[in-house]
This record gives structure tokens, C-alpha cells and sequence, in this order.
């Protein structure tokens, strides 16, 4: 962990990480697991949920802690900050209309990718899959793809501290392979992952710039590996994909200069 600033405020830091202690497989939490899931004390994690419960973000009945939906707030002031997602999801509904599989646009933050438009066909994970959802930018074609993105120094810190878990049999195990697949992404302008993340899923993306050429985001198709060979995802599904991302570029900076 590289070192804090004189004006970091670790109050702060403690307090987002009591909400993201929670999630869709510990939607309600007591006391104990929110201080042991944060490394803080049983004390700091009450002092931080009464507080979070005064303020309306968190709920208290009996021995248990959630959310409320007012942290939905804490994302929509980015997202609609951003407006990529509303300017990218009817180009997402041609594009699935068209190759009749689910399509996504994430963003990097951290080392995941968060997911911040979807449009889905058939649910082919085992994950349901929203805005707001995140995975390890390692095993994901967009995370691969937004990783490739970045300027080397960040690339660099970000592999010296990315931690490869073996989320399937496929899922890339070394630091070195990884480096490897980024530089063929960076070559060839688009990811394809096969069954890294989840068994049986199959993804093709591709990245969305801005002028300056700077990745911002990137578009994905999904697809089950049963019915879409690795060849019918570049022969198929990449040409709709790469126009579909130059038209979202073309459509999201069009509205920023007006």
C-alpha cells in the first residue's frame, strides 16, 4: 500500500469500508461481522453504523445492520456525472438486438471493473449482473481492456500489487501471463477472455475513448461458450462491437461540446 498523504483522513476510509462490508451475499450484518469484515474495533464499527444510520445510509433491527437505499445516492452523483451510461444504453440495446447477446459498459476503479450500463439477453452466469457490480479487472475482457489502457507507471503499480486469484481453472496465474495478454490487447485494440472468470462465459470487449485517445471505459459482449466458438466471437461479434463503441464515443463527446 503505497503511503498516506499528511491530509488523509483514515475516519473517512474506515467509514466506506463499513459500507462496502456489504454486499449481495451479506446484505444484513451484526455488529461482530462488520468490525471483523473492516479490521476495526467492535467500537469503531458501532460508532461508524450509528452514525451511518443517523445520516439514513444504514438500518438497525435487532442484532442487524443494512443498507438503505439512500447509498444508491453516493452512485448516482458519479453516474450522472458521467452520463456515459444513459448515452451508451440505447447503442447497447441496438448492439444486442443485433448479435442477440448481453452487452455491458464498465469503468476501472481500483483493480475491478464496475459495471455502469448493462443490457442482458438470457442469464448465462451464475452472478446476476447490474450497475454497480464488480469483478477483478484480471479475469474480465473489459478489465483487460481498461487495464491495457492505462499509461505504463500505472500499469506497472497496478501489477506489483494485483493479487491473481484462480477464479476457474482458465484464469490467468501469473503476473507474466497477464503482462503478456495486456501487451496482445494493446496490439490488437480488443480483449477475449475465455471462461476466466466463470466457467462456461465467454466475452469479447473493446475500449471506449476520449478525444485525446485515453480509454475511459469499455463495451463488452457476453456469450456461453456451448453455443459461441472462440472463432464466431472475433468473426461475428467483434465488427458489430468496435462500431458500436466508435458510436458511442461519437454520440458521448458530441453532447459534451454542445
Amino acid at each position: 500500500m503505497s503511503p498516506r498523504g499528511p491530509d488523509f483522513v483514515q475516519s473517512l476510509e474506515r467509514g466506506l469500508a463499513v459500507i462496502r462490508a456489504f454486499d449481495r451475499d451479506h446484505a444484513e450484518l451484526t455488529l461482530s461481522e462488520v468490525a471483523a469484515a473492516t479490521g476495526v474495533t467492535r467500537a469503531a464499527a458501532r460508532r461508524f453504523l450509528l452514525t451511518l444510520a443517523e445520516l439514513g445510509y444504514v438500518r438497525a433491527e435487532g442484532r442487524f445492520f443494512s443498507l438503505t437505499a439512500r447509498v444508491l445516492e453516493l452512485g448516482y452523483a458519479y453516474l450522472s456525472s458521467l452520463s456515459l451510461p444513459e448515452v451508451a444504453e440505447p447503442h447497447l440495446e441496438a448492439l444486442v438486438a443485433e448479435v442477440n447477446e448481453s452487452s455491458s459498459v464498465s469503468v476501472l476503479d481500483g483493480q475491478d471493473v464496475v459495471y455502469v450500463a448493462r443490457v442482458p439477453t438470457s442469464r448465462i452466469m451464475t452472478v446476476v449482473i447490474s450497475v454497480g457490480t464488480r469483478f477483478p479487472a484480471y479475469a474480465t475482457s473489459m478489465g483487460r481492456v481498461l487495464l491495457a489502457g492505462l499509461p505504463d507507471g500505472e500499469l506497472e503499480s497496478y501489477l506489483d500489487g494485483v493479487r491473481l486469484e484462480p477464479l476457474t481453472a482458465r484464469t490467468v496465474s501469473s503476473v507474466a501471463a497477464l503482462r503478456g495478454e495486456l501487451a496482445k490487447v494493446r496490439a490488437q485494440g480488443y480483449a477475449l477472455v475465455n471462461q476466466e472468470l466463470e466457467d462456461g462465459l465467454r466475452a469479447i470487449a473493446a475500449p471506449i475513448r476520449d478525444r485525446t485517445g485515453r480509454v475511459i471505459a469499455a463495451l463488452n459482449v457476453s456469450a456461453h461458450a456451448s453455443r459461441t466458438s472462440l472463432e464466431v466471437m472475433r468473426r461475428d461479434l467483434l465488427p458489430p462491437l468496435l462500431k458500436t463503441a466508435a458510436r458511442i464515443e461519437a454520440d458521448f463527446f458530441g453532447r459534451q461540446r454542445r
